[in-house]
């Protein structure tokens, strides 16, 4: 039986090569990706230690795994087979359909994890607090407002999902507000 951190390790791993296949950074920084993915895991370790139950194995290896089959070449298949159905389940409901117009595909992913276990509403209230960072410094006014608007839909659709997280993304969103003066 795997441990937490052996599931841990073989999901971070696992997304860090694909993301670096692609050469993928944290927009509008040099960062390597696996900077973000490791603030969404972040954001899930101190979840789990404010919600009583709360899957962090599950959770875990969502939140490394959550942007592969959208951001990289990975198949359902390769999540599949190393990670379980349930993981790809996860993976799959966090991506954007990209064959729907632009302002369905949000909807539509939140629709998809509403009807998944909570940890994984965690996982994509987690997901957007690590992209509230400072603004790729090419970002308009409106493309950082309509950004924010966003993130109030993902909390109002998610927020039932974990109390902490709810709460910590409330005040990221607040908090974004210095980037519109």
């Amino acid at each position: 039986m795997y441990s937490l951190q052996s599931h841990y390790q073989e999901a971070i791993r696992f997304a860090t090569y694909k993301h670096l296949e692609k050469n993928q950074k944290v927009k509008g920084t040099e960062l390597p990706y696996v900077v973000h993915l490791s603030n969404v895991a972040m954001e899930v370790f101190a979840a789990s230690a404010a919600t009583p139950g709360f899957g962090l194995d599950y959770a875990l290896q969502v939140a490394l795994l959550h942007d592969t089959i959208e951001d990289t070449d990975t198949t359902p298949d390769e999540i599949k087979e190393q990670f379980g159905a349930e993981i790809l389940e996860g993976v799959i409901a966090m991506s954007k359909n990209e064959s729907l117009p632009k302002e369905r595909q949000i909807p539509d992913s939140l629709a998809r994890i509403k009807v998944l276990r909570k940890e994984l509403w965690a996982v994509k209230l987690a997901d957007r607090i690590a992209n509230l960072q400072a603004p790729p410094s090419y970002w308009s006014k409106e493309k950082i407002r309509k950004y924010q608007d966003e993130s109030r839909l993902i909390l109002d659709a998610l927020a039932d999902g974990n109390q902490y997280l709810a709460k910590r993304l409330e005040d990221v969103i607040d908090d974004y507000n210095k980037y519109l003066v």
